[in-house]
């Protein structure tokens, strides 16, 4: 916030600067309507009209991002709740689950081992198959 006020006084005493240098009187015209006045005038009218101009041609896009943003908030505060439900669930069922099983405890799965052998790249590249015989 501080860079936005220490360039804004920096750009206020640019724009003096600019009036005091080019005070030569100027008329412009447009179709009927005359308008005459210093030249610095003139053109930090003209500049004020343009930043206005810009900003009216860009706030429907910052809107729609804000509201963009607003939206996404609001569905991550609520899966995150699912989520809290969700998980608070699984606790649940997991007790469920042991006083179901009570002191009976599952024999563990055994794990198999992958009688496969390793196949190298070249072996999948070229969609090669070995044939080698197993002891």
């Amino acid at each position: 916030m501080q860079i936005l006020l220490i360039s804004g006084i920096g750009f206020a005493i640019c724009a003096v600067l600019f009036a005091l240098q080019n005070n030569i009187p100027v008329t412009v015209s447009f179709f009927a309507w005359s308008f005459g006045g210093s030249l610095a005038l003139v053109l930090l009218i003209t500049l004020g009209l343009g930043a206005m101009i810009a900003g009216l041609v860009s706030s429907p896009a910052v809107i729609r991002g804000q509201w963009a943003g607003k939206r996404m908030q609001r569905q991550v505060a609520t899966l995150e709740e699912q989520n809290r439900s969700l998980q608070q669930r699984v606790g649940e069922l997991d007790a469920q689950l042991e006083s179901l099983l009570g002191a009976q405890a599952l024999p563990p799965t055994p794990v198999v081992a992958d009688d496969k052998p390793y196949v190298g790249l070249k072996t999948l590249l070229t969609g090669a198959t070995t044939n080698t015989p197993k002891p």
